[in-house]
């Protein structure tokens, strides 16, 4: 899938970001592994807690990068000047389990959308994967995390400090839309059905009166 999208960056806080314009695209596991892992590695404490429900030391974010570029994970990533600011993981289905999603967005670039951005090209590599559904984990403190899902569809429960939930990928993107555009259409139609029953009433009445 070789379309990008794109957005315009501006100053960041961060020393470490650069301003310029940021891109999302699938990348290469094997030749681009470093891009994920040097991402990884520099989320903030809190930015790493949240997503890997702990803190976690370096030695096993770099065990970690290694085997998503081993067991079949496709990364969407959003890139700045060729560096990978955020990452959306797609791990594929082990035995009957379903195939899990997972989120990181460095806080530089973050309430600027990357996060959706990230959630629709993985939404859209599932699909090419013929995938029925896909399962989210997140931890309970990451309130980001949990509105994105809950954005597309997600119907999220709180067990043992996490927050699990499936997406549903079976309706078509164009099933979506109509569904939003019905919504409208079908109070409209609720509201005239009753405007015109109470007209017939208040006319019958006024009959019967003459």
């Amino acid at each position: 899938m070789a379309s990008k999208e794109t957005i315009q960056e501006t100053a960041h806080a961060d020393p470490g970001a650069t301003t310029g314009w940021g891109y999302v695209r699938t990348l290469i596991q094997q030749e681009e592994l470093p891009l994920l892992r040097d991402h990884l590695l520099r989320l903030d404490p809190e930015s790493r807690h949240d997503r890997f429900n702990g803190f976690l030391d370096d030695g096993f974010i770099e065990r970690y990068a290694a085997r998503c570029a081993d067991d079949g994970t496709v990364i969407a990533a959003y890139i700045v000047d060729g560096v990978v600011r955020g990452a959306a993981e797609l791990h594929p289905p082990e035995g009957d389990a379903l195939p899990e999603v997972a989120f990181s967005v460095e806080a530089s670039v973050r309430r600027r959308g990357i996060g959706t951005m990230l959630f629709r090209r993985l939404v859209a590599e599932a699909r090419w994967k013929d995938f029925k559904q896909l399962r989210i984990t997140t931890g309970a403190d990451n309130h980001a995390m949990r509105a994105l899902a809950n954005k597309f569809g997600a119907h999220l429960s709180f067990r043992h400090g996490e927050s699990t939930g499936t997406i549903d990928l079976t309706k078509t993107p164009e099933a979506e839309l109509a569904e939003l555009a019905a919504a409208p259409f079908t109070a409209g139609r609720a509201i005239l059905s009753f405007n015109r029953t109470c007209w017939k009433l208040l006319s019958s009445m006024y009959n019967r009166a003459a």
